[in-house]
């Protein structure tokens, strides 16, 4: 299989590791493999080099704000809301191999130009971000980490949020989907916590009310298909 791109930043440590689980799956295609390979030497951002004062630069296209979305998958959301969205600006992290692989493969057929990826740890981009650089990030559908042991490795912690706080502006929003309810509820603690995130719900039946546009994801139909009934939190940046 062809090499996706040349590493040129140090190694992630042990720690960052923890909030994610495998890289690759089974053996990708050869035509996704190029696809692959293509597409992350023209988008993937490269933290070895200072990030541009307006992150506006990143992108082929004119933008006007710039959304990031954490571990998307097989893309499904984003290629939706790019593309439904061409005067927002999307960076994209996926580090699970077959889950860019896919992503590549749709942008060779249908190329975007406001959308840029980044396929290892969300916690580097994140320290390599500017303060008040984002309006909005997603979290959709992570990794529950369900035994107790593990959760530790969840994504939503102090931490991260921290992290969260400093890259969003005030007034940005943090999305959240999930169909484990430890997880949303651990989300909803986690956020009234920290202090720097207001949930927004009106009523009871907004939590589990999908997003506007909501085009849906396979992990959501898994979810749904199972008897699970997904949640859908807002936050907005204090």
């Amino acid at each position: 299989m062809a090499k996706p791109a040349v590493e040129t930043e140090p190694r992630r440590s042990r720690a960052s590791e923890a909030f994610f689980g495998r890289r690759r799956g089974k053996t990708i295609r050869p035509q996704q493999a190029a696809a692959l390979e293509a597409g992350l030497s023209r988008l993937r951002l490269d933290l070895s080099v200072e990030p541009p004062a307006g992150l506006s630069g990143l992108f082929a296209a004119e933008v006007s704000g710039i959304r990031l979305e954490i571990g998307f998958g097989g893309g499904e959301h984003l290629l939706h809301e790019a593309s439904t969205r061409p005067a927002t600006g999307f960076i994209g992290v996926e580090p699970f191999v077959n889950g860019m692989a896919k992503m590549m493969k749709a942008l060779a057929e249908r190329p975007l130009h406001n959308l840029r990826v980044y396929d290892d740890d969300a916690v580097r981009l994140l320290d390599w971000l500017p303060a008040a650089s984002l309006d909005a990030i997603d979290l959709l559908y992570p990794d529950p980490w369900p035994k107790k042991r593990h959760w530790k490795r969840r994504f939503v912690g102090k931490a991260n949020l921290d992290r969260f706080a400093r890259v969003l502006k005030p007034g940005g929003r943090f999305c959240f989907a999930s169909d484990i309810d430890s997880y949303v509820n651990w989300t909803l603690l986690h956020c009234r916590a920290h202090g720097a995130f207001q949930w927004q719900a009106a009523d009871a039946s907004d939590w589990h009310r999908p997003y506007e546009g909501w085009p849906g994801t396979r992990y959501e139909a898994k979810a749904l298909r199972e008897g699970r009934r997904p949640a859908y939190l807002t936050f907005l940046r204090a």
